[in-house]
């Protein structure tokens, strides 16, 4: 992947959301570096990913990753960690925008393309989604095949962690204001995740 000033933005955005809560943890300043480095070393190793409204997700899986090599912690307390910068960010929370945004039936048409253009696989660790317009059971659906965070981290070696990034989703939910029900993920050996999201 290349290394661009946007793959750069995100990853220092994480870092520095993460730094003073990992520094609370016990985490050095030597092992802080590492963290950075190797984010840097595994964006640059990484597998294109060409869907850019997921390029924040794809190089999380991959800060995430960093910080479990490095931190000295465990999954557990990196999650608790990433989850806690995430959630009181005030930045992270004006680019989710409203549930109502969010949830907009004008916006499933160029859902649906993405979705499409998603089956063509242009780069190997794209996602791979269908769109579920509004129903009876809830206002906007999606089952997603592939994932690109689960496809960086078998990549790297340690599939392990996807699943603790998919706790997130619920997190992002909850901020936005909508209500996610989610029965499988592909983290957890399923054939794909069924994200139905609703108005609260």
């Amino acid at each position: 992947m290349k290394y661009t000033f946007k793959a750069w933005f995100i990853g220092h955005y994480f870092y520095t959301a993460t730094k003073p809560l990992l520094k609370e943890k016990g985490v050095s300043k030597q092992a802080l570096i590492r963290i950075k480095l190797e984010c840097k070393a595994i964006t640059i190793r990484a597998k294109d990913m060409s869907q850019s409204s997921l390029t924040a997700s794809y190089l999380m899986g991959i800060y995430f990753i960093a910080m479990n090599r490095h931190s000295g912690l465990s999954a557990e307390e990196n999650y608790k960690v990433i989850e806690r910068a995430v959630s009181s960010s005030k930045l992270f929370k004006k680019g989710m925008g409203t549930a109502e945004d969010y949830l907009d039936e004008k916006k499933i048409p160029k859902r649906m393309k993405w979705a499409e253009e998603s089956h063509k696989l242009k780069n190997e660790n794209n996602w791979v989604v269908d769109v579920l317009p509004k129903c009876a059971e809830y206002d906007l659906g999606y089952d997603y095949h592939e994932c690109g965070i689960c496809k960086i981290c078998r990549d790297e070696g340690c599939f392990e962690l996807a699943k603790y990034l998919c706790r997130l989703d619920s997190v992002i939910a909850d901020m936005i204001g909508v209500k996610l029900v989610r029965n499988t993920t592909i983290a957890e050996g399923y054939d794909e995740c069924d994200f139905r999201y609703s108005l609260k």
